[in-house]
This record gives C-alpha cells, structure tokens and sequence, in this order.
C-alpha cells in the first residue's frame, strides 16, 4: 500500500490525534468496556448452588434429568466491524464539518484504538449496494488501509440501503464482533435486518447529524435538494406551522430509531457535526461504563 502527498499527511494528522485520545483518554474506557465481554462457548457441566440460572442448558437438561450449565471462556482478542455510511447524504452539512468528514473521523479513532489493543478491525462500506469490505484484520499496516478508505474512497452509488449492508454482514461476520453502524440513519426501516445481527454481535450505532436535519431557522424560502434523490422542495421556513410541523416528524422518526436501539439491547448515540470526534468517542465510552 503505497500513501503520497495529501493523503499522507491528512492520514498522518489523523493518526497522531487519534493516538494522543487513546493514550490519554478513553485506551482505559476501550478496555473495561469491552474487554472480557465477548466469550465463546466451552463445554457443559453440572449445575453448582450459586449458578446464574441463565446459563442452563435446557437441551441436555431434559436429555439427562439432570441440571446442566453451559461453561464459557473469555476471548482475548476482539474483532471490531466498521459498518459505514457514505451515501450522498452524508457530504451534507451547514457547518464546517461534512457529516462524512465526521464519520470517518469516528470510525478511525475506533479503528486506533482497537488496533492498540491488539484487536482486529474490519470495514464495511455501504450505499444502495455494498461498495466494499475489507476483512478484519491486526496491525498498523491494515488499519492505514482502512483509515485510507474511510477518507477516500469514492462511492459508485448515490443511495442508501441499510437492509442489504446488513445481510452481506450476517453472511460474512460468522465469529462474534463488536459492530459499530455509523450513519445517518435516513434509510428504510432496517429493524428486520439488525435484529437478527443483534442475536450474533454487538451492536452499536453512531448516529450523525447536522442540526438543519432536526429543525429549520426561521429565516425565508428555501430550496431543499435530496442528495440521494435529486428532488427538490420549496419550504417556506418562517411560518412557524411548517417549522413546528417539520420539528415534530422528525422528532418521532428519531424517537422510534432510539426505541429500535433499545429494543434489539444496542447502544446508540446521536452526534452532530458540531462536535468533535474524540469528544463524542470519549462521551460513548463514559456513558458505556456507567449502564455495564
């Protein structure tokens, strides 16, 4: 893999950033969050007063008569899928900040710390089709790869189509994987897909957004275009209807991706382009650590 010029030195920026966040502020967050979280089945054995009763395997209890409890052990090494947006709406923002920008600004600083902790790191790259995969993997020279692709990788799509990333990902995902969705979350009703994903790995989404996508400054008529779509709408933002209007479906649509979250047992948080990336790892990883 060879990196030159302007890549080189956006990767490099990047990379030095994210090192001085993991050393200094969520490396200890990323380990007592997920380390020792993730175990694989061992063996059975009988039940002993004190067992937590979730653990009984009731196939071989009723073939036996007696009370058996499935034995696990702790994996040491993790695997870290990251499930990445990078559809046209995500190059939208009113900021300074693209919410792509952001997004691959999270997802390096995620791949950084995995990667410090001898973990693998996996991408997966989605618009209405799957643009592309990269196995998970160890060491420095992979995660420059991913990080490369995260900035610039140039999507042949316009769309977004959650579902079908989600089904390429239970097909190619068979070992268990800390999965972070790192969206916008303006697609199609996915709830299907990722619950069945839930069952197998751990799912976290990541939510971007820019502030204009939840509500409208009263300011005068103005022309809305669909990146994804082409269609474009006149809105007529100072009769206060049409804000209130606007400001209440989305607040519902975003009420009902939370309670799906919820739902399936997944962290999810919602990050404007106002933010810095490392700021709203560190916010996760806190918040991570006080609901374990």
């Amino acid at each position: 893999m060879l990196i030159q010029g302007e890549e080189f030195k956006h990767i490099r920026r990047l990379q030095i950033k994210a090192l001085r966040n993991v050393n200094d502020l969520f490396a200890g967050s990323y380990r007592s969050v997920f380390k020792g979280r993730g175990l694989e089945f061992e063996e059975v054995r009988e039940y002993e007063p004190g067992d937590d009763v979730r653990i009984i395997d009731w196939n071989v209890t009723a073939r036996s008569q007696k009370l058996y409890v499935k034995n696990f052990r702790e994996e040491l090494e993790l695997t870290v899928m990251l499930v990445v947006d990078i559809s046209a709406s995500s190059r939208f923002s009113h900021t300074s900040q693209l919410k792509s920008e952001l997004i691959a600004e999270l997802a390096a600083l995620i791949a950084f710390s995995a990667i410090k902790n001898q973990d693998k790191v996996g991408l997966l790259l989605f618009s209405t089709e799957v643009e592309l995969y990269i196995r998970p993997k160890k060491g420095l020279r992979h995660v420059l790869r991913v990080i490369r692709e995260l900035l610039y990788f140039h999507p042949q799509h316009r769309g977004t189509d959650l579902q079908k990333a989600l089904e390429f990902l239970g097909k190619v995902q068979r070992k268990r994987a800390i999965c972070f969705l790192i969206s916008d979350f303006i697609a199609e009703d996915f709830s299907k897909e990722v619950a069945i994903i839930a069952k197998r790995h751990e799912i976290i989404g990541f939510q971007v957004y820019d502030v204009m996508e939840r509500s409208f400054i009263p300011k005068a008529t103005l022309t809305l275009k669909d990146l994804e779509t082409g269609e474009e709408v006149i809105v007529d933002t100072v009769e206060q209807r049409i804000r209130e209007q606007y400001e209440r479906m989305t607040h519902e649509k975003q009420e009902r991706l939370k309670r799906l979250f919820s739902r399936i047992g997944a962290r999810f948080l919602s990050i404007n382009t106002d933010e810095d990336s490392s700021s709203a790892l560190t916010r996760f990883f806190k918040l991570r650590d006080r609901k374990r």
